[in-house]
Parts: structure tokens; sequence; C-alpha cells
């Protein structure tokens, strides 16, 4: 790496690429507001670890993105042949690596799904839901670069 301050994996894109941006702000404390598409998310660290415990972790987020990501694609599952909903939920639990450098180590999503589905519905609705956007990224990572703006 040079010595510059830029850290940089790639910034190669496609010019075809159309890029979304949110923008992150410091509140107080630990404590970052995330702007996006008009919606406000905030985080924030839990008290033990020095933040006021307001929102949610980027962590926890990061888990919840993933276990969103899989409710959304088993709804459109279901929506796309006509089953109900209900009974529907997803539920995320992480584990952080004990070694460096920090990370989550483990990433386990469950989903109930509505009682009257067949095997058959079950098993494809595992099939598409264990291809959200979120997991496919998880194992295909992207190229990630983090900056000083000029």
């Amino acid at each position: 790496m040079t010595g510059t301050a830029q850290q940089t994996l790639s910034t190669a894109r496609p010019p075809e690429t159309e890029v979304h941006t949110l923008d992150v702000t410091h509140v107080h404390g630990d404590a970052y507001a995330v702007d996006v598409r008009g919606h406000r998310l905030l985080v924030d660290q839990p008290t033990e670890a020095g933040g006021t415990d307001t929102a949610p972790t980027p962590t926890e987020l990061f888990a919840a993105s993933l276990a969103t990501c899989v409710a959304f694609y088993a709804g459109r599952y279901l929506t796309r042949h006509g089953l109900h909903h209900s009974g529907l939920r997803v539920r995320a639990e992480f584990t952080m690596a004990t070694d460096r450098p920090a990370r989550v180590g483990s990433i386990r999503v469950v989903i109930a799904l509505p009682p009257a589905l067949s095997e058959q519905r079950r098993a494809a609705l595992l099939a598409v839901a264990s291809h959200c956007t979120i997991h496919n990224t998880l194992h295909e990572p992207p190229e990630v670069s983090v900056e000083l703006e000029p």
C-alpha cells in the first residue's frame, strides 16, 4: 500500500452501473444517523460499550439486513404462488469472531413458515430465500473501498 491516507481495494465500476448513496452523520456520543432515500435510521452502541443504547448497533443492522432480505424473498415467493404470509417470521442469530480482525464470525437465519405449506413448497421457498441479494453478496463479496473525502 502506498503512503497515502486512502485505502482502496478497488473503485472501478462499469459506467452504466447505478450508484446508490446513503449518508451517515454524527448525532451524539457513539450515535450516528443514516439517511437513505428520505428515510433515517439510527445506530448506537450499548451502554456497556460506551454508547447510550438509543438504537441498534451497525453490526445488528448488518444481521438485520440479511434477515429482512431473506424475509422479503420468502414473502415474494409466497405472493407469487398465491400463498398467505401469516406465520412468516425470520430470526437471525449471530456471533462475533474471537480472533482479529473484529467481525461477525457466524450468522444463523431461521425462517418460520405458514403452517400449511407442503414439503415441496417449503423446500422451494428455502431455495429462493437463501439466494437473496444480501446472502449472495456475503458469498460473493463486493469490492470495497474506504477513502477520505478530498
